[in-house]
């Protein structure tokens, strides 16, 4: 009994020299897998021996494991870089070509549209594009007149009769700048009425039934007709600056009296662009007679109302009369579906005609 306490005495205080290195099974069992250990002091040396060993292997592995990932890493934010590179060298390259033809550039990335004519050549137009030309009804009845009867009616009518006799008086005979006058009025209309109808659409949180855009439509048109007049009549120093007088007095007078009565608003217009045919039709007269020259009609003119080629200033005065009745009719509707208590928006717009 005292010799077996003896021997697991000596074999515990062997084992204990070794310290917490004789461990790892891995090892052991890779180095002795016998079960009889003889010498505790050999084995540990054999262990350690081997860790050491085994440790710089691993350090290299794990070295060229790094190395390798951190290469690759590179090697990946080069491409990255040159394929950034690159995109700056297009966006630079694109942009001097841009210059180079007087074009604006920009950091944001909107570049100049590029839109071809139906044969293919390149538009020329900025402020109005192929799919917005149109040809004007010739056969629209130029003689439908309102006949005021009611007190609003009455008003709109003598309003717009008023306003005649001073516009005869400045202008006389001189037809293109009376016409290039006329268009700066006709223009705010549509305009302010339909930006009117914007907000209210805005603030019911409803559809405008299509005025919105017959509006802003019948707003573009005349001012595309000041555009085309602008080539034909050159306007002095004082008329341009009774436009800005014209325009600052009547936008805000409109502007008032669309808040108050739309019907009233919409009925003014009608008579005015009444009152534009009749001007036009002077304008066609004098024509006729040689008073004013027949000249080609301006090639901005020939794109917006599709002319056929070699058309002259009757051709033009014709579609532009055209349009007035057109506006003539759409405002007069307007303020007929006013006068029977309904709003514009519970009967569709007259829209795409221009």
């Amino acid at each position: 009994m005292m010799m077996m306490m003896r021997q697991s005495g000596s074999k515990v205080a062997g084992m204990a020299g070794l310290g917490s290195r004789l461990f790892s099974t891995s090892v052991i069992k890779g180095v002795h897998e016998s079960s009889r250990i003889a010498k505790p002091s050999l084995l540990a040396k054999e262990v350690v021996d081997t860790f050491v060993r085994a440790r710089p292997a691993v350090a290299v592995f794990r070295v060229r494991q790094y190395s390798s990932t951190v290469t690759l890493q590179g090697e990946t934010e080069k491409e990255k870089n040159k394929e950034e590179e690159k995109k700056v060298q297009n966006v630079n390259t694109a942009a001097d070509s841009e210059k180079e033809k007087g074009n604006i550039v920009s950091y944001w990335g909107v570049p100049p549209s590029k839109v071809a004519n139906k044969d293919g050549a390149d538009w020329k137009w900025t402020c109005f594009r192929p799919w917005e030309t149109y040809q004007a009804d010739l056969t629209i009845d130029l003689n439908k007149h309102h006949v005021p009867i009611t007190f609003l009616d009455k008003l709109a009518y003598w309003t717009v009769k008023s306003l005649r006799w001073p516009t005869d008086l400045f202008f006389q005979r001189r037809y293109g700048c009376r016409a290039m006058m006329l268009e700066t009025v006709a223009a705010v209309p549509g305009m302010v009425g339909g930006m009117l109808l914007h907000c209210k659409s805005l603030r019911r949180f409803e559809h405008s039934g299509g005025w919105i855009k017959a509006l802003l439509e019948e707003a573009e048109n005349e001012r595309m007709h000041l555009m085309t007049f602008m080539e034909v009549a050159n306007p002095r120093w004082y008329e341009r600056a009774l436009v800005f007088t014209v325009q600052g007095v009547f936008f805000n007078a409109y502007f008032l009296g669309y808040l108050i009565s739309p019907k009233f608003a919409h009925r003014v217009v009608g008579y005015l662009e009444e009152e534009a045919i009749h001007s036009y039709t002077e304008f066609l007269k004098e024509l006729d007679k040689g008073n004013i020259e027949n000249v080609p009609a301006p090639a901005i003119a020939i794109d917006y109302w599709q002319l056929p080629a070699g058309s002259n200033l009757r051709d033009v005065v014709m579609v532009v009369r055209a349009d007035e009745a057109h506006h003539r009719d759409v405002n007069h509707f307007a303020s007929d579906i006013h006068y029977q208590g309904r709003e514009l928006r519970e009967s569709p717009a007259p829209v795409g005609y221009h």
